[in-house]
């Protein structure tokens, strides 16, 4: 009898837990609202015969109890018992599966006026691009990629020469709109999905896979990567936002197109050597850095990452917090430098520089630091020479009370809390796993040990 009260309760429990769960599906706000429908079938079906079976148990428990005068009855067969059970079966297993194929029928079968937008997916992040003008998207290789064409469009094709491209965690889309969603991985597999939406597909490399969806809410949306792709998987996050559209089309008139981004080059470093002269007042005319000024050797770091950071202090993305004084302070030199060529001509001086080693000023376990870094490694690379395709700058040679300060800033909401700051959201994620300051100084006291 406890057994079959338990199974009772069990059935009660699980009903009530269903019902009045707060947690259910987010608020639709595309087309495919009958995905839900779809899977609420599943639902019904699923958990009808979970009722009907686990009643039926309490039931047998209760009736056919043990007794000491009753003798099982043995029944190898019932041909009436597994016709009713394959035909239930049969009945069951169609309903569930009839709706999907219906979905699946609409999913494949794109709208002749849809727009097309690619997302491009890589460890750990998002880009996106537009067709521009003629409607078109350019050839795309893999050998063509670098740190100027993290697409690898082809700088020959014509058709590529207008597309527009959004390296920011923000992808937006025209409401009321239909989009073909081109999905396309450099690494591994990825899975693209913004809950709200509705609809998910995987990103598979050496393949470009695809979606469709009419956004119907204005609004702001998370995107999320549902397929394991590494250590820093949790970290891939993006935003889409949906507006009106004319909103859109403005937006997207202030994207760079691939051309752009081509005659734009990347910085003469004869010319930035004249504008550098203002850094060096606290970074040094070698860019060794200045402890005693809180300015860090910046000598030899990639120009694509001093680009993007006099970029962020410019755009307030980085220095505005109210309590990062030397953010403040970076991001009022920053403001000097007028133009994006200026930037470019500056970061393309310092990665010039000759990296000299710096003093050591932190003291930490290398051991645990070493055990701590292997998440770290999977940006920045084994020996912390940084990986461009993934924002990830080179950490080995740095200043290590910088490393710490910088550290201390993403933990605790100084840094990479913008939402269009992609990399530093990404890395103010993964700062948590340092729970203390010791870890911080550990992890930092092996980074200082790489060459």
């Amino acid at each position: 009898m406890a057994l079959a009260v338990v199974i009772i309760l069990l059935v009660i429990g699980s009903l009530l837990f269903h019902f009045l769960s707060p947690w259910w599906f987010t608020p639709v706000a595309s087309n495919w609202s009958n995905i839900d429908s779809t899977v609420n079938i599943t639902f019904w079906v699923t958990g009808v015969v979970f009722v009907l079976i686990n009643l039926f148990l309490a039931y047998c428990v209760i009736r056919f109890r043990h007794t000491k005068e009753r003798r099982a009855h043995y029944e190898p067969e019932n041909k009436k018992l597994e016709l009713w059970l394959i035909g239930i079966t049969t009945i069951g297993v169609a309903s569930m599966l009839a709706p999907g194929l219906f979905v699946w029928a609409k999913f494949v079968d794109v709208p002749a006026d849809a727009s097309v937008v690619e997302v491009l997916g890589r460890q750990w992040g998002w880009y996106f691009r537009y067709p521009g003008i003629d409607k078109q998207f350019g050839d795309t290789d893999v050998k063509h990629m670098s740190p100027a064409n993290p697409f690898g469009l082809n700088p020959e094709d014509q058709a590529g020469q207008d597309d527009v491209l959004v390296y920011s965690s923000e992808m937006r889309l025209p409401v009321n709109q239909s989009v073909k969603i081109l999905l396309r991985s450099t690494d591994v597999l990825h899975d693209f999905t913004v809950p709200q939406f509705r609809v998910k597909m995987d990103l598979v490399p050496g393949m470009v896979t695809y979606l469709w969806l009419t956004p119907t809410l204005t609004g702001e949306y998370e995107i999320l990567c549902e397929e394991l792709c590494g250590v820093a998987h949790y970290a891939m996050r993006s935003r889409v936002i949906v507006t009106e559209p004319d909103e859109f089309k403005s937006w997207l008139a202030t994207q760079p197109t691939f051309a752009q981004t081509v005659t734009d080059g990347t910085g003469n470093a004869e010319q930035g050597g004249a504008l550098y002269a203002v850094c060096a007042g606290c970074h040094g005319p070698e860019g060794k850095g200045n402890a005693a000024m809180n300015a860090p050797a910046i000598a030899g770091l990639d120009s694509w990452y001093v680009s993007a950071q006099l970029k962020n202090f410019k755009t307030g993305l980085r220095g505005t917090h109210q309590d990062d004084a030397y953010g403040k302070q970076m991001a009022q030199m920053a403001a000097t430098l007028v133009n994006d060529a200026a930037i470019r001509d500056v970061a393309a001086h310092i990665s010039t520089l000759a990296i000299s080693p710096s003093e050591k000023t932190v003291s930490g376990d290398v051991d645990n630091g070493r055990s701590l870094y292997m998440t770290c490694a999977s940006c920045h690379g084994k020996e912390g020479n940084g990986v461009w395709s993934i924002k990830a700058p080179r950490l080995n040679g740095l200043d290590d009370w910088y490393l710490v300060r910088q550290l201390h800033n993403f933990k605790n909401g100084l840094r990479g809390t913008h939402n269009s700051d992609a990399a530093g959201i990404q890395m103010a994620r993964l700062a948590q796993i340092l729970k203390s300051d010791q870890s911080i100084n550990d992890v930092v006291a092996y980074i200082k040990t790489l060459k």
